[in-house]
């Protein structure tokens, strides 16, 4: 375990090197706050209480959305761009080689990624919004331990999720088709264009249902306390499944593919 908590600080200082564009995504995210928060201001007086949220409540929904935008990948990046190129040139060979296990290896660079960005990204747009508008802002520090606790989760289901999307570049060799449909897919389902509550009928429930709920929706939910007492439980509950059992496909396609890599050779 020492390996991969020094392989997470490794991955959190690499990101920090990069400070201009970290400046620029708090810039970027703090921009498209505004335009999300303003469209929100629109949509919620014309119908109040829409999705069970408050104007308030949606607001600092759309101000957690642009916290947790770079912190849980939902558009994709991350390990993922860099993982699907040295499969492409063959480089993934030496990563087989090292004395460590590939999954838990680049999970742990992810989990440094995502705290880099919670606290170089996320803090700042979240304040910005706060003193610009009414935000609903948990009244404890338990709410804010619980929320970070399924912001922790909600990466891990991420990284799962993206790591599925990388091994396929073992058989289709580019995985950027593969990546964009998932990126499309992270965004209309966690939540990032409008709370997964507004969803109509079926589509609401299989949303709510998916995966890609965990990355947002959850996290926006248990930092409104929106989730209390066995509630909070099933939410973590979902969380943690999702995790596991993502987790757990991305280990037996791992291992498919590294039969591929050895026939192959390589």
């Amino acid at each position: 375990m020492r390996l991969y908590a020094a392989v997470a600080l490794s991955g959190f200082r690499r990101f920090a090197t990069y400070r201009v564009a970290t400046a620029a995504g708090v810039f970027t995210n703090t921009v498209f706050g505004f335009i999300l928060a303003y469209t929100y201001v629109a949509l919620w007086d014309a119908r109040p209480g829409l999705g069970g949220y408050d104007r308030s409540q949606a607001l600092t929904y759309v101000w957690i959305g642009q916290a947790l935008l770079m912190t849980t990948a939902m558009m994709g990046g991350g390990f993922q761009d860099e993982l699907i190129e040295r499969i492409r040139t063959g480089d993934v060979a030496i990563d087989l080689y090292r004395p460590a296990d590939l999954q838990l290896w680049w999970l742990a660079t992810d989990l440094g990624r995502a705290a880099f960005h919670l606290l170089g990204r996320g803090v700042v747009p979240l304040l910005i919004g706060s003193l610009a508008f009414e935000l609903t802002l948990p009244a404890g520090p338990l709410t804010w331990l619980l929320f970070l606790v399924s912001v922790a989760l909600g990466v891990v289901v991420s990284f799962a999720l993206r790591y599925l999307v990388v091994l396929s570049a073992f058989w289709l060799l580019d995985g950027a088709g593969v990546s964009q449909i998932a990126g499309l897919a992270s965004m209309f389902f966690s939540g990032a264009l409008l709370p997964l509550t507004l969803f109509p009928g079926w589509l609401g429930e299989l949303a709510r249902a998916l995966p890609w709920a965990a990355l947002q929706q959850i996290p926006a939910d248990v930092f409104l306390g929106r989730h209390t007492g066995t509630g909070l439980l099933r939410v973590f509950a979902f969380q943690a499944g999702w995790a596991l059992a993502l987790l757990a496909a991305g280990r037996a396609l791992q291992s498919v593919a590294t039969r591929k890599v050895v026939v192959q050779g390589g």
